[in-house]
């Protein structure tokens, strides 16, 4: 009887010290920052092709305890950035989109909050009101980001009940040098 008291209190314990998935998944970010990498385009849709043959860098610049700043550059346009914004038990996603003179854009600061804790490596944003009121055609959009340590980073977005989508993977293994601050960034 004494065993299984001890076996069922270790349990306990190991239950009870397992890890949020939404803090992993945040730390898996935060050490990244600082880095550069490069991406390829897995994916977009038909017709769109502002990303195809355009050089890819993602650069986790900005982290603080509560928000993580990532550029996204695409060729020589420095005009997005992935803000994520740690909320309680959930992210936030905005795209923040700039001018090459720092002010914002008109379809800027859409993207969703996470539902859930997600997993470690994998956390789904679905568009919020504010993005339905910017790009009312993105209602429906759910936003993916992976990081596999180590391995890959993806961006993916799907708008659902169409054929919308969109992927970019990063290659974790070779960091690059860091591109120059985006548009509306001071160093």
């Amino acid at each position: 009887m004494k065993k299984i008291l001890i076996a069922a209190a270790s349990m306990g314990l190991v239950a009870s010290v397992q890890a949020n998935p939404l803090d992993e998944y945040w730390d898996n970010l935060n050490a990244l920052c600082g880095q550069a990498f490069e991406g390829e385009l897995i994916t977009h849709p038909e017709g769109e092709t502002g990303f195809v043959d355009q050089r890819l860098v993602m650069h986790v610049r900005d982290c603080q305890e509560e928000r993580i700043r990532i550029p996204f550059v695409v060729g020589d346009n420095y005009s997005r950035t992935w803000v994520l914004t740690r909320k309680d038990d959930r992210i936030e996603l905005k795209h923040d989109h700039r001018y090459p003179d720092g002010s914002s854009e008109e379809q800027t600061m859409y993207g969703g909050t996470s539902t859930n804790l997600g997993r470690a490596n994998e956390q789904y944003f679905p568009a919020d009101e504010q993005t339905r009121e910017v790009i009312e055609a993105a209602f429906s959009n759910v936003w993916v980001m992976r990081v596999y340590p180590g391995e890959t980073f993806t961006y993916g977005l799907w708008r659902l009940g169409t054929p919308r989508v969109f992927q970019v993977d990063f290659d974790l293994t070779n960091p690059i040098d860091a591109p120059d601050a985006p548009w509306g960034w001071e160093d």
